[in-house]
């Protein structure tokens, strides 16, 4: 099991790790507003919202492979709920844009975002792949 040198907790990523770069909460009037003029229902903008916000991370090649195995398990879930990623939480230190909670089809969105970095992240997956798994 891999655990995160920044807690020393072992790691279990979700596929809600990729929603944290479109998280506007207290900064509805930065990124908050950039991210309302973009439709995530468009597939131009969604592959823009994806490559410029969900994608982009500092963590390590082994965060990447592990956050995008638990993606691909999800995706291999029929009956994931990609949409309760998206649900409205009144307790939560988070929040998404208008009208992100009513996506039309949010499997296509993590669909997406797997196309995407499976391509973005092509180098860091294969030096993770090559690798023990076991040993980390």
């Amino acid at each position: 099991m891999f655990i995160d040198p920044d807690d020393g907790q072992p790691y279990l990523p979700t596929p809600a790790f990729f929603l944290g770069g479109v998280d506007i909460y207290d900064r509805e009037e930065t990124l908050g507003e950039a991210l309302e003029k973009l439709d995530p229902n468009d597939p131009a903008n969604r592959e823009e919202i994806i490559l410029k916000y969900c994608l982009p991370t500092r963590k390590s090649y082994r965060h990447k492979f592990l956050i995008y195995k638990s993606l691909e398990k999800a995706l291999q879930d029929e009956k994931y709920d990609f949409q309760s990623l998206l649900a409205y939480d009144p307790e939560a230190y988070s929040s998404f844009p208008c009208g992100w909670d009513e996506m039309e089809n949010t499997r296509v969105f993590f669909e997406d975002i797997f196309r995407l970095a499976t391509v973005e992240w092509k180098e860091d997956l294969q030096k993770a792949s090559l690798e023990d798994q076991a040993t980390w």
